[in-house]
């Protein structure tokens, strides 16, 4: 399968730390490609790289072979490359279905637009009840459970038709039966060919659902491949158990 997203040599210091170093890695197209590695290896600098939250210092990324090179989040994300946090970022006083609404005008972090559109509204009610929240559309968003504000978020991602989801830790924190309903909501997306790049720590997570395990160490890939090959690399075993 040919790239849909690529990282290459990329490198991001943050004073004398560095946080990545020259780390390149592919993803698929069509893939479930899960990156793991022990806290502090790089991974979310990573998304924060390929997602225009933080610049390189050197290195460059591709989206489909064309490089995001200055791009900027919104840029980011009108081109397809949706993300969700390791906390769940919502607008807490909008109801859930305005959250749908507000992420097809612009990301998070711009000004808030809570009118909701004829076929807007018809886009939002879809995915609400395909994710069990279709009950609590008009309700504010802040009176959800933690689970289910990280439901709303990844749900908000699917507006704009993206062509890979970065998904930030979508397990941590939720109780079984929404990790349950986070996995099967993935894997049907996959289905109909939507491209996934996964962070996460939950190894039972990772290994049942992904495709494909890049691994992070100190900013670098120390090991890829698929999930049974990965559970007993020893470069993989000495980064998370070798201190």
């Amino acid at each position: 399968m040919r790239a849909l997203l690529a990282v290459e040599g990329l490198t991001k210091r943050f004073g004398g730390i560095v946080a990545l170093n020259r780390c390149s890695i592919e993803v698929a197209e069509g893939s479930i490609t899960a990156l793991i590695g022990p806290n502090g290896s790089g991974k979310t600098t990573l998304f924060n790289l390929v997602t225009g939250y933080l610049p390189p210092d050197s290195g460059s990324i591709f989206l489909d072979g064309k490089s995001l090179r200055r791009a900027d989040p919104a840029k980011v994300a009108r081109l397809g490359v949706l993300r969700t946090f390791q906390q769940a970022r919502i607008f807490p006083q909008l109801t859930v279905q305005e959250n749908l609404a507000a992420a097809v005008h612009q990301p998070w972090w711009g000004t808030m637009y809570a009118r909701v559109r004829p076929a807007e509204r018809v886009r939002a009610l879809e995915l609400l009840d395909e994710f069990g929240l279709g009950r609590h559309a008009e309700l504010p968003a802040i009176e959800l459970s933690y689970g289910q504000q990280k439901l709303l978020e990844f749900a908000t991602t699917l507006m704009s038709s993206p062509r890979i989801v970065l998904l930030d830790e979508p397990a941590a924190g939720i109780n079984p039966l929404l990790v349950e309903r986070i996995t099967g909501h993935i894997r049907d997306l996959n289905r109909e060919g939507m491209t996934f790049l996964v962070v996460e720590h939950d190894m039972g997570f990772v290994m049942n659902l992904s495709d494909h395990v890049v691994v992070l160490d100190h900013g670098a890939k120390i090991a890829e491949g698929v999930p049974d090959v990965i559970q007993t690399d020893p470069a993989v075993l000495e980064a998370y158990l070798g201190g």
